[in-house]
């Protein structure tokens, strides 16, 4: 492989064919100088962490119109930046990303600081968000990995040891093809490739501008890269959640700041255990005495188990809880929100 080669195939490629993303500058505005704002980089970037692209574009795009700026999101009440990041999952990203952001606001009045090692300093911004800000935002010469320059690394090399395992190898690789000329554009070229061409299935190789120097390619079966571990079954577990109304308003609770989902508005449920919950336990656990009655189950599937979820409904009252209208619950995490839609509809 000819890293200079490659590296100016790459770069080209991306120039031509960059994808038109709401908090990107493209390269040919970034060549006229125009730079990236540091608040919209690190927010897409953190958005995007386990989340697709046309999934977290319409998040990113109600957070900057609600707060365009680093300053305005590290003011805004934690339970509001919650409700407003449900449905993007992972909701320890929005703890962290106020925490983020009041420090930049507190200790930097509101300016990012420009380098990898300054970023990194911050709470909550990790390393491979660090450096991807530092490269696409301040030029830094970093060596910015994420899933797609994993497994472009991966082909790219025909690296035989499986993922999660390759990951060091993968990363040492991608970093001797860094180079100080133009490391953003370099660093999104490349993950515009993972995304769009070199993709874990079915890799469009034929369309690949740099498939002369691809050793996975050159195999005959690059799809059967990046190699993987088996991965392990997932426990399951059961839990019971309440639907309790009071004409149009339903009753939630405010779930613990820290672990599983914290912070966020949710049905009240029981703990969840890998035993099915009987009657008499689902009634005993109840938030309140009612006529509870089955409104049936769903099933919701985390990263690290599967959760059954029975539901019982009731109409009543309750002290201690917060009564929203049923027209607002599309701020639940999508388990909670997935369990009223069917609590309100399916009572048996």
């Amino acid at each position: 492989m000819n890293p200079d080669s490659l590296r100016a195939q790459l770069l080209a490629w991306y120039d031509a064919n960059a994808r038109d993303l709401p908090w990107r500058v493209g390269p040919k505005a970034h060549a006229a100088g125009a730079r990236a704002d540091p608040y919209r980089v690190w927010l897409s970037e953190v958005m995007l962490q386990q989340t697709t692209v046309p999934h977290a574009t319409p998040y990113f795009l109600k957070f900057t119109a609600r707060w365009p700026t680093v300053t305005a999101l590290a003011g805004e009440d934690d339970g509001e930046v919650m409700a407003a990041w449900a449905g993007l999952g992972y909701y320890a990203r929005a703890r962290n990303l106020l925490a983020c952001a009041r420090a930049v606001a507190r200790d930097y009045g509101g300016v990012f600081p420009d380098s990898e090692e300054g970023l990194r300093a911050l709470p909550g911004l990790g390393p491979y968000t660090a450096a991807a800000v530092a490269a696409i935002a301040f030029d830094e010469a970093t060596n910015v990995v994420d899933g797609n320059v994993e497994w472009v690394m991966a082909r790219l090399f025909a690296v035989e040891a499986p993922l999660p395992d390759a990951k060091p190898e993968l990363k040492r690789l991608a970093g001797g093809l860094v180079r100080e000329d133009r490391p953003g554009d370099w660093a999104q070229a490349l993950m515009d490739l993972g995304a769009t061409i070199c993709r874990p299935k079915a890799p469009l190789c034929e369309r690949c501008p740099v498939a002369e120097h691809c050793a996975a390619l050159a195999t005959g079966a690059p799809e059967t890269w990046p190699r993987r571990t088996a991965k392990a079954e997932r426990p399951h577990r059961h839990g019971v959640a309440y639907v309790l109304t009071r004409g149009d308003e339903v009753a939630l609770v405010r779930r613990p700041p820290k672990g599983l989902l914290g912070g966020m508005l949710a049905l009240p449920t029981s703990d969840w255990r890998a035993a099915r919950w009987t009657d008499a336990e689902a009634l005993a656990a109840a938030p309140v005495k009612a006529a509870w009655q089955g409104a049936g189950e769903v099933e919701h599937g985390f990263t690290h188990f599967t959760l059954t979820l029975r539901l019982l409904r009731a109409e009543g009252s309750a002290a201690d809880v917060i009564w929203s209208p049923r027209r607002d619950l599309d701020a639940l995490p999508s388990v909670f929100l997935k369990a009223a839609r069917a609590g309100l509809s399916n009572l048996l």
